[in-house]
């Protein structure tokens, strides 16, 4: 975590499964990554993408909805990557 907020990671959020995601601006993305890579911290994937600035919890009916949707978009040809701001609980996921 020091390493990358030091290169200028905006955040680091780590996961349960020890996992973690380094977030940061467009502009640093190449500085932070170098910075990482040179103290020995190979990230399994690093890409800029766009994220929600903030999600919306879903009940069961919208959340069946959205999962559905996903489903279409991800079956599409053209589609490369889907992104969802939805927040669907573990007890919701567990049920679909």
């Amino acid at each position: 975590m020091e390493v990358a907020i030091e290169a200028g990671a905006d955040d680091v959020v780590s996961y349960e499964d020890g996992s973690v995601d380094v977030l940061t601006s467009p502009a640093a993305f190449q500085e932070v990554k170098q910075a990482m890579t040179a103290a020995g911290l190979e990230p399994e994937a690093a890409e800029v993408t766009q994220r929600a600035g903030s999600s919306t919890t879903l009940g069961f009916e919208d959340a069946q909805k959205m999962v559905k949707l996903l489903e279409m978009l991800e079956d599409l040809d053209d589609t490369q990557n889907v992104y969802s701001n939805a927040d669907i609980s573990d007890d919701i996921l567990a049920k679909l």
